[in-house]
Order: structure tokens, then C-alpha cells, then sequence
């Protein structure tokens, strides 16, 4: 996306799904490695795919809207009877995995259980069995007085989702993040003080490969945010911290790689530190650019970049909505300050984008150094529907389109954001709504 100005940002509304249970509130969204399938996942356990129409010929430069493709049970409520504890049946992450034939291939976890599901078409069903009728039963034998060979007959095509693998027991702690290897054979998995290394085709056990877990748990100063393999590079990955810090780790090293290769941090400003500067420099995601040389970082205020050959400080940092910052004692107070936002790359890693209150997300262009501030709302956000760039005023002379910091609502909140691999399509989650927006001045020059 390239922004030329505030107002040449045309995003058009592609779907916008609604839901109002409380179960339907959407807690992850992720495009699959050729953007035509999109997947949700609720705090209900529910997977929901969407999946793109293809182009039409009347309309070449309007290509096709995202509609429902499957929707599953991922996860059920579960109660672990020996710690007392109820396990929530939410749905943390997904993650597919490269497409190797015709089905494709998902994870998706809660709390606890990662499960490997595959997706898959049928279109038609094979008739005329030997020795079964219509309906499935068997035959009586000695009715049986010929062979015939079974054919293929079409049918209404029927997306089938199955559960190839569990992977269990493997963590004590809330699981974080998951990240699919380059090498397309293994996954990670993270939670508050562990990452595990699991191996697609092994359900029964994983390798510990990071393990910051004190030996008194009183002395335990930082958790694990988040976590991610390396794109290209598959003994490479990357952990943030809520210290604010991110320990890349090369697996080549030693089996069990608490000693970090690199370690990336911005010492602290002295002049702006606080009661809450520990809470806001917590990390809460980490993305590798598509390129592999830069990593992305979230944290309450700011979303940062950083380069792979520098770990003093970041290359870049973005500044999300730093008119909070005279109200961070009221948001400690409603527990917003806890709240754990995404980023995102663009297919170019030229662009970066991110969430914040009142419904607004944000967009960063890393080479013209602009950026915008756009709203996902039902009102403002008819099929095809236009948005417009918003302006949040801080204090003295409002224009007429300005919202004040004071009128925010923070209880509407874009946590979970997804960026199409290679084309300008976003698609953001407002609690229980998903849209989905496409750049629709730059799809018509191409």
C-alpha cells in the first residue's frame, strides 16, 4: 500500500460478518500463505475459513469477496481435575501450514491443547458397491449375482474438516503463540515460561527448548509474550519478553537455547520513567518481515522496528496513540492497560499496521513516514462503503471530523489484525465483527 496522501487512503469494505454473543467475540484472524483462505477464531472454540470468489469476468479489477467456506468446533471446555482448573475452550492462535497437495492444513490452539486439522473438498461420491446398497448396508450375499465397478457421480461440493493430530500436555502455562518452521516438519509453541519444538507427524512429545522458569517462583521477574520462527532460516527464531526485551535464538547453538544469540533492547529514558513504564513496555507481539532482516514489535504506545544487525535500539519506532499516555492511571484502573495488541507487515514489509481503541487501527508507511488513523465501524462501513481517515485532538481547537481523547471508547478495541501475503487486503477484528477492507485506489492502477 502506498499512501500518497491521508486522503488518497481508500479502503472499501469487502465482508463484514456480525455476530453478538459473547462466545462470537473473535480472538485471532490469519490469511493462509496464498491469501484465498482467511481464518477466525472465537472465545466459543469456533475456526471459522473464509475463502475468496474467484475473479469475475464482467468486473476483472473487482476481485472477489471473502465468503464463508467451513466452520468447525476446534475446541471444547475442558476441567483439569488435579489443579482445580477449568480450561477455556478460546482459541489463541492459528497457524497454516504451506499447502503440499489439494487439502490444506491448520493449527489452532487454546490454553493448553494444539490441535492439526485438515481441510479438505468433495465433489463427488463414488455408487454402485458390490456388496452394499444405497443407503450404506450390507447385502445379503446370495443376492449378489454379478460384478459390477464402482463409479465416481457428482455431488454438491462438501468442505470436510478433520482432525489429523492432538498435541497435548505439553505445557503447564497458557499457550501464547504457535509459529509453523520453514522447514515445514516443525512447529513451536510458547507459553508464560517455556517453548516447546514439536514435530508434525509426533503427537506424544516435544523438546524444550526455552526454559526461563526460576527455580523459586518468587524470583520471577519476566513472562514470555510471544514468539516466532525465522522465515527463511529454520534453526533461527525469536521470543519478546514483558521486560520489553526480544532474544533471538539460533538452534544450532545448544539443544536448550536459554542462552540467547542476540539480545534486542532500548534502554530506558530516565526522564519518562513511571509507576506503569514496566507494564506499557511489554512486548505483546513479535513479527519477522517477509524478508527476514527486520522484526516488528508491539507494545502499549508504540510499534517498533528493528533490524536483525542492530540490537542497541529500534530502526524505527511509531508512535500508536501517545495521547493515552496522561491516561494511563484510568486505563490501570479498567485493566485496558493489559490489553494485548497485533501487528502487521504488508507483502512488501513497506507498510506496517496495528490496533487500537475506539474501534481505530492504524498504518504506519515506512518510506514516506505517513500515517493514517481509519475506523471499523458498522455505521461507517457499508458493503463497498469508504473510510475515511479520523483524527483524535488532544485539547484546545477540534475540527468538525476530530474525536476527542476524552470520548474514546475503550471498550471497542482492534486487537487481532491480518495482512493479505501479497495484496493490499487487511482484515481486522472489532470484538465480535470482522472486517474486511481492500485498497481499492491502488487494485484499480494495477
Amino acid at each position: 500500500m502506498t499512501f500518497t496522501s491521508p486522503q488518497k487512503i481508500v479502503l472499501e469494505v469487502l465482508y463484514l460478518k456480525t455476530n453478538k454473543n459473547w462466545s462470537d467475540i473473535i480472538s485471532t484472524v490469519e490469511f493462509n500463505h496464498t491469501g484465498e483462505l482467511l481464518a477466525t477464531g472465537d472465545k466459543g472454540g469456533r475456526v471459522v475459513i473464509f475463502q475468496r470468489e474467484p475473479e469475475s469476468k464482467n468486473e476483472p479489477y473487482n476481485q472477489g469477496e471473502y465468503n464463508v467456506y467451513s466452520t468447525f468446533q476446534s475446541h471444547e471446555p475442558e476441567f483439569d481435575y488435579l489443579k482445580s482448573l477449568e480450561i477455556e475452550e478460546k482459541i489463541n492462535k492459528i497457524k497454516w501450514l504451506p499447502q503440499q497437495n489439494a487439502a490444506h492444513s491448520l493449527l489452532s490452539t487454546n490454553d493448553k491443547t494444539i490441535k492439526l486439522w485438515k481441510v479438505t473438498e468433495r465433489d463427488k461420491r463414488p455408487e454402485g458397491y458390490n456388496l452394499k446398497d444405497e443407503e450404506g448396508k450390507l447385502k445379503d450375499l446370495s443376492t449378489v449375482t454379478s460384478l459390477q465397478v464402482p463409479v465416481l457421480k457428482p455431488m454438491d461440493l462438501m468442505v470436510e474438516v478433520t482432525p489429523r493430530r492432538i498435541f497435548a500436555n505439553g505445557h503447564t502455562y497458557h499457550v501464547n503463540s504457535i509459529s509453523v518452521n520453514s522447514d515445514c516438519e516443525t512447529y513451536m509453541s510458547a507459553d508464560d515460561l517455556r517453548i516447546n519444538l514439536w514435530h508434525l507427524a509426533i503427537t506424544d512429545r516435544s523438546f524444550n527448548i526455552v526454559d526461563i522458569k526460576p527455580a523459586n517462583m518468587e524470583d520471577l521477574t519476566e513472562v514470555i509474550t510471544a514468539s516466532e520462527f525465522h522465515p527463511h532460516h529454520c534453526n533461527l527464531f525469536v521470543y519478546s519478553s514483558s521486560k520489553g526485551s526480544l532474544r533471538l535464538c539460533d538452534m544450532r547453538a545448544s539443544a536448550l537455547c536459554d542462552k540467547h544469540s542476540k539480545l534486542f533492547e532500548e534502554p530506558e529514558d530516565p526522564s519518562n520513567r513511571s509507576f506503569f513504564s514496566e507494564i506499557i513496555s511489554s512486548v505483546s507481539d513479535v513479527k519477522f518481515s517477509h524478508s527476514g532482516r527486520y522484526m516488528l514489535t508491539r507494545d502499549y504506545l508504540t510499534v517498533k522496528v528493528w533490524d536483525l544487525n542492530m540490537e542497541t535500539k529500534p530502526i524505527e519506532t511509531y508512535q500508536v496513540h501517545d495521547y493515552l499516555r496522561s491516561k494511563l492511571c484510568s486505563l490501570y484502573e479498567n485493566d485496558c492497560i493489559f490489553d494485548k495488541f497485533e501487528c502487521a507487515w504488508n507483502g512488501s514489509d513497506s507498510v506496517i499496521m496495528t490496533g487500537a481503541y475506539n474501534n481505530f487501527f492504524r498504518m504506519f508507511d515506512r518510506n514516506t513516514k505517513r500515517d493514517v488513523t481509519l475506523e471499523a465501524s458498522r455505521e461507517s462501513s457499508k458493503p463497498r462503503a469508504i473510510l475515511k481517515p479520523r483524527r483524535v485532538c488532544v485539547g484546545g481547537k477540534r475540527r468538525k471530523d476530530d474525536i476527542s481523547v476524552d470520548s474514546l471508547d475503550f471498550t471497542k478495541k482492534i486487537l487481532h489484525t491480518a495482512w493479505h501475503p501479497t495484496e493490499n487486503i487487511i482484515a481486522i477484528a472489532a470484538t465480535n465483527n470482522l472486517y474486511i477492507f481492500q485498497d481499492k485506489v491502488n487494485s484499480e492502477m494495477h
